[in-house]
């Protein structure tokens, strides 16, 4: 699986949670069922923010990304409620005519683990 980073914009650029380490977090966590429609970052421009163009280039990474995901792991929700990993299980699930997709969610949001970094500095 290729390295991966939930960003989150701060003060002076983006706070960055490394995935392997979420996922190692949360494993205890418990799995509930969460309507699609609650997902609020559906309607946003989750994966480019500002950080990327979104190219088509960009854009069929990302169909293959969903298009190949694998959906018997749950997604990983945010204190907040918002998704730190699995927006691509998301999208499958849309497109696959659900209305649900299982969720693990943290009680208390892990602190990240870079602060006001850029994408492109981080180790990959």
């Amino acid at each position: 699986m290729r390295k991966q980073y939930h960003f989150w914009p701060c003060e002076q650029g983006l706070d960055a949670w490394d995935v392997d380490r979420l996922i190692e977090l949360s494993r205890d966590l418990p799995e509930q069922e969460i309507p699609l429609d609650a997902i609020e970052e559906i309607e946003t421009d989750y994966w480019f923010n500002g950080t990327d163009t979104p190219t088509v280039r960009r854009m069929v990474e990302h169909m293959q990304w969903v298009r190949d995901v694998d959906v018997s792991y749950p997604i990983i929700l945010g204190a907040d409620g918002r998704v730190m990993d699995g927006m691509h299980r998301v999208v499958r699930a849309m497109l696959d005519g659900r209305s649900t997709i299982s969720a693990v969610q943290f009680h208390v949001q892990p602190e990240p683990d870079f602060l006001n970094c850029s994408p492109r500095d981080l180790p990959y």
